[in-house]
């Protein structure tokens, strides 16, 4: 196999180091990378102790990316179990649903680790997740010391060491549940950090949502009555610019950029209003010009009734 993949590769290396650690298997798990990939890998885990799963041996792949460990792996169960949906990549912390959460610090054992602590807790509407019966999973549990892996031809049975009482075995176990919780933990801080990182945003966006109704409300102000107390609409519309202006002096300290561009584009209406109202004031020069075509003429005709009167009495003088 090491023939086949690039030796300097940080993954490869990653890989080659891990399947060498876990070469030989555990009471509570075993994990071995397939013999014409080393980026896909079977394991076996048994069932936490005390739960409904206590008695299961379940059997998984993990698919892991040419980023590894830079990038999670993804996790599928291959052994109904009536936690997870079997062949179907399961929704976890430490799973490829969930990049933000992952650490490249961390290995396939965590991988592992995290599994197991895993299937006590409640699904709660993730991918991949189910919610049986503690019945139906007591029953799955007993039914899957018979699975055998058509691909890797593992068979249950003969997985994983028999299950001792030492303190090597219950070390094992409370290493699974420390780690579900830590890893729970690290999620619930990393979406609690995003859901505060897009409160500003949806600040702005509403802000920025507003901006075409203020613009049409002034308009239609503007347009109402055209020519009749231009000077009143102007006072009108000047008060609000006056207030906006001075709004933001108060609070121009505890504001964040974003919300100070927002509060500028909110000023932007009171100058279109004003513009719109003094439209009526350019739409008066059309007036006056009417009014001086029409003296124009007026003192055209009366130039032409002047000549032809002189020439009238010409004529009669002769």
């Amino acid at each position: 196999m090491e023939t086949r993949y690039n030796l300097k590769s940080p993954a490869v290396k990653r890989l080659m180091k891990e399947a060498a650690e876990l070469k030989d298997p555990t009471d509570h798990y075993h994990a071995q990378p397939l013999e014409d990939n080393l980026f896909e890998w079977h394991f076996t885990v048994r069932g936490p102790p005390d739960s409904d799963f206590d008695g299961g041996i379940y059997h998984g792949r993990i698919v892991l990316p040419p980023e590894y460990p830079m990038k999670p792996p993804s996790i599928i169960l291959l052994t109904a179990n009536g936690r997870f949906e079997v062949g179907k990549k399961i929704c976890l912390s430490i799973s490829g649903h969930h990049p933000e959460t992952w650490q490249p610090s961390w290995s396939i054992r965590t991988a592992l680790l995290a599994i197991i602590g895993f299937m006590p807790t409640k699904g709660e509407g993730a991918i991949g997740s189910l919610d049986y019966t503690p019945e139906e999973r007591r029953a799955l549990a007993k039914k899957s010391q018979d699975f055998c892996c058509d691909i890797c031809g593992s068979a249950m049975k003969i997985s994983l060491l028999p299950l001792t009482s030492g303190s090597a075995s219950s070390q094992a176990d409370e290493e699974a549940k420390e780690l579900a919780r830590q890893i729970s933990f690290k999620a619930e801080i990393n979406s609690s950090r995003k859901s505060i990182t897009e409160s500003p945003n949806t600040s702005e966006l509403n802000h920025s949502a507003t901006l075409p109704e203020l613009r049409q409300d002034g308009i239609s102000r503007a347009f109402q009555n055209p020519t009749t107390s231009t000077m009143s609409e102007i006072q009108n519309n000047s008060t609000p610019s006056n207030q906006e202006h001075t709004q933001p002096v108060s609070n121009n300290s505890s504001m964040s950029p974003r919300q100070r561009r927002a509060q500028r584009q909110r000023r932007v209406p009171s100058s279109t209003n004003f513009n719109q109202v003094q439209q009526p004031r350019v739409n008066t020069s059309h007036t006056g010009s009417t009014v001086l075509i029409v003296l124009l003429t007026l003192a055209l005709a009366a130039l032409i009734f002047r000549r032809v009167y002189l020439a009238n009495d010409y004529i009669f003088e002769l």
